[in-house]
């Protein structure tokens, strides 16, 4: 699809016309407040200037989140992306739309939804067998519920940020095997998660469970999620009852929501199963995306070293899978949930999605960029995630989802 934008017709483009990705900006050149916008090659389109114009319906883009939009659920979704293809089509420029674009270098892009709850789950079959590995064996690696449930933990809402957003290394209690008695400080294995984030768009009610199939209609999209994690603080506090302060000081989420209209071209079947899925969670078509994904880490004032790639289509469990099994208790899902896919690794190294995988455990450094070895995440590293489903001509991208480790308080 070729738009009147020039830059949105570069083969690998992160923004075609196909895509439409929807976010939140504000201008570095003025005080007005952020309201919603959508991405158009190199630039930014003013959501509610064109709402104010009556080129959109009034779908809440004067705000600064994309929540009453996405609560108004598909009719209106499609109409507004129908609205926007034709205002950006080729041939179709106006003065109107031109006064509402911005340069994407000028703006500053924000967390694009108010975050209602965030789940994450531990979808990935091949991350949740090496880590299963390194600790009890390849033998016992997956848990004998994990191939029949997809499981997660509630995370924190509060502390899940956009891209560009630093990250300060946590404390917390700490307590090596051959230490008597646990300590407090600074996490010394912090680690990075390479997830996709499904966005849910309209809500179900309490105690009204949904199919797979209505799932997948209440998801709005799709973002890059990198969930955070303090490996050492996490081995001593998760038994019985899983992560909780290793997961919940940050979150970090990619500043565009690429819708599922973008990325319908893109579907693909989850894998063969070992056991027949209970019915309630059973897929009927195909509810995963063929995404190609990567991890960039540099050193503080070094270049970006890729040190993996793997595809969000090698998931076990899907989105509409994972949200139909949290609502089938009766759990309510509400407009800006989020739902984090779980660790994305495909099967050999250098496609595994996060460094406890790449450094098998903190026993095996890798070099980056300038000779620099790493097990862990050092203060001043970047970790960056990439993203993009690669069509005929043309890419689907989600913009960066990267985060910087600042020291951790003094204490």
């Amino acid at each position: 699809m070729r738009s009147w934008v020039e830059s949105a017709n570069e083969p690998d483009g992160a923004f075609p016309l196909n895509n439409l990705p929807f976010g939140v900006f504000s201008l570095r050149s003025d005080e007005a407040p952020p309201r919603c916008a959508t991405a158009i090659g190199d630039q930014v389109v003013d959501l509610a200037a064109l709402q104010a114009a009556g080129l959109l319906p009034a779908a809440g883009f004067d705000e600064p989140a994309l929540n009453t939009f996405m609560a108004l659920g598909q009719p209106t979704w499609v109409d507004v992306r129908g609205a926007l293809t034709e205002l950006l089509a080729e041939g179709e420029a106006t003065d109107v739309v031109r006064e509402a674009m911005h340069p994407l270098d000028q703006v500053t892009l924000h967390l694009p939804f108010r975050v209602a709850e965030y789940t994450d789950f531990y979808a990935g079959r091949q991350h949740a067998f090496n880590v299963g590995s390194m600790f009890r064996g390849p033998e016992n690696a997956l848990p004998p519920n994990w191939l029949h449930i997809p499981i997660g933990y509630n995370g924190r809402a509060s502390t899940v940020v956009v891209s560009g957003t630093e990250i300060r290394r946590p404390n917390g209690q700490l307590k090596a095997a051959d230490e008597p008695a646990p300590r407090f400080g600074p996490c010394a294995r912090l680690d990075s998660e390479l997830e996709m984030g499904a966005v849910v768009g309209t809500p179900n009610a309490m105690g009204e469970p949904v199919s797979v199939d209505q799932a997948d209609d209440m998801i709005f999209g799709y973002v890059l999620l990198n969930d955070w994690s303090a490996r050492d603080i996490q081995t001593w506090e998760y038994q019985p009852l899983g992560p909780f302060q290793a997961k919940a000081f940050a979150t970090t989420i990619s500043p565009w929501v690429v819708t599922k209209a973008a990325l319908e071209p893109f579907r693909c079947s989850t894998p063969p199963r070992e056991h027949e899925l209970l019915r309630y969670i059973q897929d009927t078509e195909p509810m995963l995306y063929d995404i190609e994904l990567g991890v960039s880490l540099a050193a503080a004032g070094g270049d970006a070293t890729l040190i993996s790639e793997a595809n969000y289509g090698g998931m076990y469990y899907s989105a509409a899978q994972q949200l139909a099994h949290h609502s089938s208790s009766g759990c309510a899902m509400r407009t800006g949930d989020l739902l984090g896919s779980g660790t994305i690794s495909g099967p050999e190294h250098g496609t595994y999605g996060s460094l406890l995988e790449h450094s098998w455990g903190g026993a095996e450094p890798f070099t980056i960029a300038g000779g620099q070895t790493r097990t862990f995440l050092e203060d001043g590293d970047t970790a960056t995630l990439h993203g993009h489903a690669q069509g005929d001509g043309y890419r689907i991208g989600f913009g960066d989802c990267a985060g910087t480790i600042l020291p951790s308080h003094a204490r």
